[in-house]
Protein backbone atom coordinates (compact mmCIF):
# COMPACT_ATOMS: atom_id res chain seq x y z
CA UNK A 1 0.00 0.00 0.00
CA UNK A 2 1.42 3.39 -0.52
CA UNK A 3 -0.32 6.80 1.22
CA UNK A 4 0.01 10.16 -0.02
CA UNK A 5 1.46 11.37 3.46
CA UNK A 6 2.69 9.39 6.73
CA UNK A 7 3.61 11.00 9.52
CA UNK A 8 5.70 8.91 12.01
CA UNK A 9 6.18 8.77 15.39
CA UNK A 10 4.24 11.41 16.61
CA UNK A 11 2.87 12.40 20.22
CA UNK A 12 -0.95 12.76 20.05
CA UNK A 13 -2.90 15.26 22.60
CA UNK A 14 -4.52 12.31 24.28
CA UNK A 15 -0.81 11.48 25.20
CA UNK A 16 -0.55 8.42 23.31
CA UNK A 17 3.29 8.72 21.72
CA UNK A 18 5.38 6.87 19.27
CA UNK A 19 2.34 7.19 17.03
CA UNK A 20 2.17 6.98 13.03
CA UNK A 21 -0.53 8.96 10.95
CA UNK A 22 -1.24 7.41 7.52
CA UNK A 23 -3.16 10.14 4.70
CA UNK A 24 -4.77 9.37 1.11
CA UNK A 25 -7.27 10.97 -0.59
CA UNK A 26 -7.27 14.09 2.31
CA UNK A 27 -8.29 11.74 4.80
CA UNK A 28 -6.50 10.10 7.60
CA UNK A 29 -6.83 6.10 6.79
CA UNK A 30 -4.49 5.10 9.70
CA UNK A 31 -3.48 6.18 13.16
CA UNK A 32 -1.26 3.41 15.14
CA UNK A 33 2.02 2.41 16.02
CA UNK A 34 4.91 1.15 13.61
CA UNK A 35 2.93 1.45 10.30
CA UNK A 36 5.36 0.18 7.09
CA UNK A 37 4.27 1.47 3.36
CA UNK A 38 5.51 3.56 0.76
CA UNK A 39 3.96 7.78 0.94
CA UNK A 40 4.42 10.73 -1.47
CA UNK A 41 6.08 12.17 1.86
CA UNK A 42 6.92 11.21 5.02
CA UNK A 43 7.38 13.41 7.68
CA UNK A 44 9.44 12.41 11.06
CA UNK A 45 8.14 14.26 14.23
CA UNK A 46 10.55 12.67 15.93
CA UNK A 47 8.52 12.52 19.50
CA UNK A 48 7.15 15.78 19.10
CA UNK A 49 3.50 16.70 19.13
CA UNK A 50 0.99 16.16 16.91
CA UNK A 51 -2.54 17.93 16.74
CA UNK A 52 -5.61 18.79 14.74
CA UNK A 53 -5.98 22.13 13.69
CA UNK A 54 -6.31 25.46 16.02
CA UNK A 55 -9.63 26.57 15.78
CA UNK A 56 -10.52 30.36 16.50
CA UNK A 57 -14.11 30.98 17.97
CA UNK A 58 -14.42 34.65 17.94
CA UNK A 59 -12.88 37.29 16.27
CA UNK A 60 -13.78 40.12 14.29
CA UNK A 61 -12.38 39.58 10.58
CA UNK A 62 -13.87 42.51 8.99
CA UNK A 63 -11.44 45.05 11.46
CA UNK A 64 -8.38 42.73 11.56
CA UNK A 65 -4.94 44.61 10.33
CA UNK A 66 -6.44 47.86 10.68
CA UNK A 67 -4.37 49.16 13.39
CA UNK A 68 -3.54 53.10 13.17
CA UNK A 69 -6.79 53.95 10.54
CA UNK A 70 -7.57 56.21 10.80
CA UNK A 71 -5.89 56.66 14.09
CA UNK A 72 -4.27 55.07 16.50
CA UNK A 73 -5.89 54.06 20.09
CA UNK A 74 -4.30 56.26 22.63
CA UNK A 75 -6.05 55.45 25.17
CA UNK A 76 -6.16 51.68 24.83
CA UNK A 77 -9.69 51.49 26.00
CA UNK A 78 -12.98 49.77 25.21
CA UNK A 79 -15.09 53.39 24.56
CA UNK A 80 -11.83 54.45 22.42
CA UNK A 81 -11.78 51.87 20.36
CA UNK A 82 -15.59 51.52 19.89
CA UNK A 83 -15.48 55.02 18.92
CA UNK A 84 -12.54 54.64 16.51
CA UNK A 85 -14.73 51.97 14.57
CA UNK A 86 -17.26 54.68 14.48
CA UNK A 87 -14.57 56.45 12.60
CA UNK A 88 -13.46 53.93 10.12
CA UNK A 89 -16.76 52.32 9.34
CA UNK A 90 -17.52 54.66 6.17
CA UNK A 91 -14.54 54.99 5.38
CA UNK A 92 -14.42 51.11 4.53
CA UNK A 93 -14.09 49.28 1.06
CA UNK A 94 -14.97 46.11 -0.09
CA UNK A 95 -11.73 45.62 -1.58
CA UNK A 96 -9.54 47.19 1.64
CA UNK A 97 -11.62 44.60 3.95
CA UNK A 98 -10.75 41.75 1.15
CA UNK A 99 -7.06 42.28 1.37
CA UNK A 100 -6.82 42.82 4.92
CA UNK A 101 -8.67 39.78 5.84
CA UNK A 102 -6.66 37.59 3.42
CA UNK A 103 -3.31 38.79 4.90
CA UNK A 104 -4.89 37.60 7.89
CA UNK A 105 -5.76 34.38 6.76
CA UNK A 106 -2.39 33.99 5.38
CA UNK A 107 -0.81 34.51 9.18
CA UNK A 108 -3.36 32.10 10.72
CA UNK A 109 -2.60 29.40 8.37
CA UNK A 110 1.00 29.88 8.74
CA UNK A 111 -0.05 29.91 12.74
CA UNK A 112 -1.74 25.99 12.25
CA UNK A 113 -4.67 27.90 12.61
CA UNK A 114 -6.98 26.24 9.91
CA UNK A 115 -10.76 27.61 11.49
CA UNK A 116 -12.46 30.72 12.35
CA UNK A 117 -15.58 31.98 13.11
CA UNK A 118 -15.73 35.81 12.73
CA UNK A 119 -18.59 38.30 13.77
CA UNK A 120 -19.11 40.82 11.17
CA UNK A 121 -20.64 44.31 11.67
CA UNK A 122 -24.02 44.76 10.33
CA UNK A 123 -25.08 47.90 11.12
CA UNK A 124 -23.65 49.47 8.21
CA UNK A 125 -26.11 49.57 5.76
CA UNK A 126 -23.68 49.40 2.73
CA UNK A 127 -23.24 46.15 4.05
CA UNK A 128 -19.27 46.56 2.56
CA UNK A 129 -18.13 43.82 5.62
CA UNK A 130 -20.66 41.03 5.01
CA UNK A 131 -19.77 41.41 1.10
CA UNK A 132 -16.57 41.09 1.60
CA UNK A 133 -16.08 38.48 4.20
CA UNK A 134 -18.56 36.66 2.22
CA UNK A 135 -16.11 36.48 -0.80
CA UNK A 136 -13.09 36.02 1.78
CA UNK A 137 -14.87 32.66 2.47
CA UNK A 138 -14.53 31.17 -0.89
CA UNK A 139 -11.50 32.40 -1.34
CA UNK A 140 -9.68 31.21 1.41
CA UNK A 141 -11.98 27.52 1.62
CA UNK A 142 -9.45 25.15 0.39
CA UNK A 143 -7.53 25.96 3.35
CA UNK A 144 -9.50 27.88 6.14
CA UNK A 145 -12.75 27.25 7.31
CA UNK A 146 -14.69 30.53 7.91
CA UNK A 147 -17.63 31.07 9.50
CA UNK A 148 -19.50 34.38 9.74
CA UNK A 149 -21.86 35.74 12.69
CA UNK A 150 -24.32 38.70 11.31
CA UNK A 151 -23.30 41.24 14.33
CA UNK A 152 -25.46 43.77 14.98
CA UNK A 153 -22.22 45.96 16.82
CA UNK A 154 -24.39 48.95 17.39
CA UNK A 155 -27.54 47.29 18.95
CA UNK A 156 -30.28 45.11 17.41
CA UNK A 157 -32.95 47.86 18.78
CA UNK A 158 -30.23 50.58 19.81
CA UNK A 159 -29.09 51.17 15.93
CA UNK A 160 -32.23 51.93 12.99
CA UNK A 161 -31.64 49.79 10.68
CA UNK A 162 -29.61 47.11 12.31
CA UNK A 163 -32.67 44.78 12.32
CA UNK A 164 -33.36 44.58 8.40
CA UNK A 165 -29.50 44.52 7.87
CA UNK A 166 -28.81 41.42 10.34
CA UNK A 167 -32.19 39.61 8.00
CA UNK A 168 -29.93 40.84 5.12
CA UNK A 169 -26.68 39.96 5.91
CA UNK A 170 -28.30 36.25 6.76
CA UNK A 171 -30.47 35.85 3.55
CA UNK A 172 -27.02 36.74 1.93
CA UNK A 173 -25.55 33.57 3.03
CA UNK A 174 -23.78 34.84 6.81
CA UNK A 175 -24.24 31.13 8.67
CA UNK A 176 -24.79 32.48 13.04
CA UNK A 177 -26.99 34.93 14.43
CA UNK A 178 -25.46 37.52 16.62
CA UNK A 179 -25.94 40.33 18.60
CA UNK A 180 -24.78 42.23 21.81
CA UNK A 181 -27.74 42.85 24.34
CA UNK A 182 -25.49 44.80 27.16
CA UNK A 183 -25.14 47.36 24.10
CA UNK A 184 -28.85 48.31 24.32
CA UNK A 185 -30.27 51.28 25.40
CA UNK A 186 -32.26 49.35 28.38
CA UNK A 187 -32.09 45.56 30.36
CA UNK A 188 -35.38 45.72 29.08
CA UNK A 189 -34.10 46.32 25.61
CA UNK A 190 -31.44 43.52 25.98
CA UNK A 191 -33.88 40.94 27.41
CA UNK A 192 -35.97 41.65 23.89
CA UNK A 193 -32.92 41.34 21.24
CA UNK A 194 -32.31 38.04 23.09
CA UNK A 195 -35.24 36.56 22.60
CA UNK A 196 -35.54 38.24 19.05
CA UNK A 197 -32.61 36.95 17.74
CA UNK A 198 -32.85 33.28 19.16
CA UNK A 199 -36.54 33.25 17.54
CA UNK A 200 -34.92 33.79 13.81
CA UNK A 201 -32.42 31.40 14.56
CA UNK A 202 -34.78 28.99 15.68
CA UNK A 203 -37.06 29.75 12.44
CA UNK A 204 -33.99 29.24 10.38
CA UNK A 205 -32.36 26.55 11.80
CA UNK A 206 -29.39 28.50 12.35
CA UNK A 207 -26.66 28.69 15.20
CA UNK A 208 -26.17 31.84 18.17
CA UNK A 209 -23.71 33.54 18.69
CA UNK A 210 -24.40 36.41 21.45
CA UNK A 211 -21.96 39.17 22.36
CA UNK A 212 -23.13 38.77 25.85
CA UNK A 213 -22.45 41.15 29.32
CA UNK A 214 -19.21 42.37 28.03
CA UNK A 215 -18.93 44.71 31.15
CA UNK A 216 -17.78 45.20 34.65
CA UNK A 217 -21.16 45.37 35.80
CA UNK A 218 -22.39 42.02 37.60
CA UNK A 219 -26.15 43.22 36.98
CA UNK A 220 -25.78 42.44 32.91
CA UNK A 221 -27.37 39.47 33.67
CA UNK A 222 -28.42 38.81 29.86
CA UNK A 223 -26.99 35.54 29.92
CA UNK A 224 -29.49 33.72 32.26
CA UNK A 225 -31.94 35.05 29.04
CA UNK A 226 -29.62 33.49 26.94
CA UNK A 227 -29.96 30.65 28.80
CA UNK A 228 -33.49 30.57 29.06
CA UNK A 229 -34.56 31.22 25.12
CA UNK A 230 -31.83 28.42 24.59
CA UNK A 231 -34.17 26.09 26.80
CA UNK A 232 -37.76 27.17 25.63
CA UNK A 233 -36.93 27.32 21.72
CA UNK A 234 -35.31 24.20 21.18
CA UNK A 235 -31.53 25.65 20.71
CA UNK A 236 -29.26 23.28 23.07
CA UNK A 237 -26.13 22.80 21.53
CA UNK A 238 -26.26 25.50 19.10
CA UNK A 239 -26.04 28.81 21.27
CA UNK A 240 -22.61 30.39 22.32
CA UNK A 241 -22.05 32.88 24.91
CA UNK A 242 -19.31 34.96 24.13
CA UNK A 243 -17.33 37.20 26.57
CA UNK A 244 -19.71 37.08 29.65
CA UNK A 245 -17.19 38.99 31.19
CA UNK A 246 -19.74 40.41 34.05
CA UNK A 247 -19.87 36.80 35.56
CA UNK A 248 -15.99 37.84 36.94
CA UNK A 249 -18.20 40.54 39.35
CA UNK A 250 -20.93 38.69 40.20
CA UNK A 251 -21.34 37.42 43.46
CA UNK A 252 -20.90 33.45 44.29
CA UNK A 253 -24.45 32.98 45.51
CA UNK A 254 -25.93 34.59 42.24
CA UNK A 255 -23.12 32.55 39.97
CA UNK A 256 -24.20 29.39 41.88
CA UNK A 257 -27.50 29.91 39.88
CA UNK A 258 -26.43 30.80 37.14
CA UNK A 259 -23.66 28.05 35.88
CA UNK A 260 -26.10 25.41 36.12
CA UNK A 261 -28.29 26.73 34.14
CA UNK A 262 -26.14 27.29 31.47
CA UNK A 263 -24.94 23.74 31.74
CA UNK A 264 -28.59 22.44 31.51
CA UNK A 265 -28.88 24.86 28.07
CA UNK A 266 -25.82 22.91 26.69
CA UNK A 267 -24.44 26.95 25.97
CA UNK A 268 -20.49 26.86 24.57
CA UNK A 269 -19.10 29.56 26.73
CA UNK A 270 -16.46 31.82 24.60
CA UNK A 271 -13.85 33.62 26.94
CA UNK A 272 -11.48 35.84 25.12
CA UNK A 273 -8.37 36.09 27.71
CA UNK A 274 -6.09 38.52 25.76
CA UNK A 275 -8.66 40.98 24.81
CA UNK A 276 -11.24 40.94 28.12
CA UNK A 277 -8.17 41.51 30.91
CA UNK A 278 -6.81 44.68 29.05
CA UNK A 279 -10.61 46.12 27.96
CA UNK A 280 -12.16 44.77 31.31
CA UNK A 281 -11.31 46.55 34.89
CA UNK A 282 -10.35 50.22 33.60
CA UNK A 283 -12.62 51.86 35.88
CA UNK A 284 -11.12 49.64 39.17
CA UNK A 285 -8.45 50.94 41.20
CA UNK A 286 -7.04 48.38 43.34
CA UNK A 287 -7.55 45.46 43.10
CA UNK A 288 -8.48 45.36 39.50
CA UNK A 289 -10.83 42.51 38.01
CA UNK A 290 -9.43 40.40 35.34
CA UNK A 291 -12.66 40.45 33.18
CA UNK A 292 -12.74 36.74 32.85
CA UNK A 293 -15.96 34.31 32.99
CA UNK A 294 -15.61 31.91 35.72
CA UNK A 295 -13.78 29.15 33.45
CA UNK A 296 -12.85 26.61 35.62
CA UNK A 297 -16.53 26.64 37.38
CA UNK A 298 -17.91 26.07 33.64
CA UNK A 299 -15.38 23.25 33.07
CA UNK A 300 -15.90 21.53 35.95
CA UNK A 301 -19.66 21.69 35.17
CA UNK A 302 -18.96 20.19 32.19
CA UNK A 303 -19.89 23.18 29.93
CA UNK A 304 -17.67 23.69 26.60
CA UNK A 305 -15.38 26.22 27.21
CA UNK A 306 -13.50 28.00 24.22
CA UNK A 307 -11.50 30.16 23.94
CA UNK A 308 -11.42 33.02 21.59
CA UNK A 309 -8.83 35.86 20.34
CA UNK A 310 -11.48 38.45 19.85
CA UNK A 311 -9.01 41.07 17.71
CA UNK A 312 -5.65 41.24 16.10
CA UNK A 313 -4.23 44.76 15.19
CA UNK A 314 -7.39 46.37 15.56
CA UNK A 315 -9.31 49.78 17.43
CA UNK A 316 -10.07 47.63 20.39
CA UNK A 317 -6.65 45.57 20.66
CA UNK A 318 -3.42 46.59 19.06
CA UNK A 319 -1.79 43.39 19.88
CA UNK A 320 -2.42 39.77 18.47
CA UNK A 321 -1.02 37.27 16.13
CA UNK A 322 -3.25 34.63 14.89
CA UNK A 323 -1.26 32.58 18.03
CA UNK A 324 -3.86 30.49 20.00
CA UNK A 325 -1.46 29.21 21.96
CA UNK A 326 -0.88 32.57 23.34
CA UNK A 327 -4.61 32.84 24.08
CA UNK A 328 -4.29 29.45 25.77
CA UNK A 329 -1.34 30.55 27.62
CA UNK A 330 -2.71 34.01 28.75
CA UNK A 331 -5.77 31.98 30.00
CA UNK A 332 -3.16 29.66 32.16
CA UNK A 333 -2.30 32.54 34.07
CA UNK A 334 -5.77 34.77 34.37
CA UNK A 335 -7.31 31.22 35.55
CA UNK A 336 -5.44 30.14 37.72
CA UNK A 337 -5.02 27.16 36.07
CA UNK A 338 -1.85 25.73 35.90
CA UNK A 339 -2.55 21.99 36.75
CA UNK A 340 -1.12 19.70 34.50
CA UNK A 341 -4.80 18.78 34.12
CA UNK A 342 -6.10 22.60 33.74
CA UNK A 343 -3.44 23.35 31.26
CA UNK A 344 -4.47 20.19 29.26
CA UNK A 345 -8.17 21.61 29.25
CA UNK A 346 -6.82 25.42 28.44
CA UNK A 347 -5.33 23.42 25.06
CA UNK A 348 -8.42 21.27 24.47
CA UNK A 349 -10.13 25.30 24.38
CA UNK A 350 -8.06 25.89 21.41
CA UNK A 351 -8.70 22.46 19.38
CA UNK A 352 -11.54 20.31 20.23
CA UNK A 353 -13.51 22.42 22.41
CA UNK A 354 -14.24 25.46 19.53
CA UNK A 355 -14.56 22.18 16.48
CA UNK A 356 -18.21 21.36 18.82
CA UNK A 357 -18.96 25.21 18.62
CA UNK A 358 -18.02 25.91 15.56
CA UNK A 359 -20.25 22.19 14.26
CA UNK A 360 -16.73 21.49 12.31
CA UNK A 361 -17.42 17.98 10.73
CA UNK A 362 -14.57 15.33 9.93
CA UNK A 363 -12.13 17.04 13.00
CA UNK A 364 -10.06 15.10 15.26
CA UNK A 365 -7.31 12.59 15.01
CA UNK A 366 -8.98 9.57 13.85
CA UNK A 367 -9.44 7.46 11.13
CA UNK A 368 -12.04 8.81 8.82
CA UNK A 369 -11.07 12.67 9.65
CA UNK A 370 -10.04 14.87 7.49
CA UNK A 371 -6.05 14.77 7.28
CA UNK A 372 -5.33 18.60 9.06
CA UNK A 373 -2.32 18.20 11.31
CA UNK A 374 -0.16 20.13 13.12
CA UNK A 375 3.16 19.30 13.70
CA UNK A 376 4.49 21.43 16.74
CA UNK A 377 8.22 21.85 18.41
CA UNK A 378 7.29 20.38 21.65
CA UNK A 379 6.53 17.31 23.58
CA UNK A 380 3.11 17.72 24.66
CA UNK A 381 0.64 20.03 24.78
CA UNK A 382 1.31 21.24 28.20
CA UNK A 383 5.31 22.06 26.70
CA UNK A 384 2.59 23.67 23.66
CA UNK A 385 1.06 26.12 25.98
CA UNK A 386 4.54 27.06 27.86
CA UNK A 387 6.43 27.18 24.81
CA UNK A 388 3.75 28.84 22.27
CA UNK A 389 5.42 26.12 20.49
CA UNK A 390 6.78 26.81 16.85
CA UNK A 391 4.48 25.04 13.72
CA UNK A 392 7.12 23.28 11.95
CA UNK A 393 4.76 21.82 9.75
CA UNK A 394 0.80 23.01 8.92
CA UNK A 395 -1.21 19.94 6.94
CA UNK A 396 -4.37 20.57 5.04
CA UNK A 397 -6.18 17.60 3.44
CA UNK A 398 -2.86 15.92 3.64
CA UNK A 399 -0.90 18.43 1.61
CA UNK A 400 2.31 20.77 3.79
CA UNK A 401 0.63 24.31 3.21
CA UNK A 402 3.36 25.91 5.62
CA UNK A 403 6.13 25.33 7.20
CA UNK A 404 8.66 27.00 9.72
CA UNK A 405 12.45 26.00 10.25
CA UNK A 406 13.42 24.60 14.57
CA UNK A 407 14.04 27.15 16.20
CA UNK A 408 17.88 26.51 17.43
CA UNK A 409 20.02 28.89 19.34
CA UNK A 410 23.85 29.42 18.95
CA UNK A 411 25.64 29.77 21.68
CA UNK A 412 29.28 31.49 22.08
CA UNK A 413 30.37 30.44 25.70
CA UNK A 414 33.42 28.86 26.52
CA UNK A 415 32.60 25.28 28.04
CA UNK A 416 28.70 25.13 27.23
CA UNK A 417 26.61 23.28 23.87
CA UNK A 418 27.17 25.24 20.22
CA UNK A 419 23.84 25.16 20.05
CA UNK A 420 20.23 24.71 21.92
CA UNK A 421 16.62 23.67 21.00
CA UNK A 422 14.47 25.02 23.93
CA UNK A 423 11.59 22.67 23.22
CA UNK A 424 14.16 20.15 24.68
CA UNK A 425 14.07 22.04 28.30
CA UNK A 426 10.97 20.00 28.60
CA UNK A 427 10.60 18.24 32.49
CA UNK A 428 11.44 14.81 33.09
CA UNK A 429 9.01 13.18 36.12
CA UNK A 430 11.11 11.24 38.23
CA UNK A 431 10.67 7.43 37.37
CA UNK A 432 9.14 8.27 33.79
CA UNK A 433 11.09 5.96 30.90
Amino acid sequence: MTFDLLVKNANLPDDRTGIDIAVSGGKIVAVEAGISAEAGRVIDAGGKLVTAPFIDIHFHMDATLSLGTPRLNRSGTLLEGIQLWGELKPLLTKEAVIERALRYCDLAVSQGLLAVRSHVDVCDDRLVGVEALLEVKDLVKDYLDLQLVAFPQDGFYRSPTAAKNLIRSLDMGVDVVGGIPHFERTMEDGRLSVKALCEIAAERGLMVDLHCDETDDPMSRHIESLAYETQRLGLKGRVAGSHLTSMHSMDNYYASKLLPLIAEAEIHCVPNPLANIVLQGRHDTYPKRRGMMRVPELMALGVNVAFGQDSCMDPWYSFGSADMLEVAHMAVHTGHMTSRDAVKSCFRAITENPAKTFGLEGYGIAVGCNADLVLLEARDTIEAVRMKANRLAVIRRGKVIAETAPRTATLSLQGRPATIEPWRYAPVEAGAN
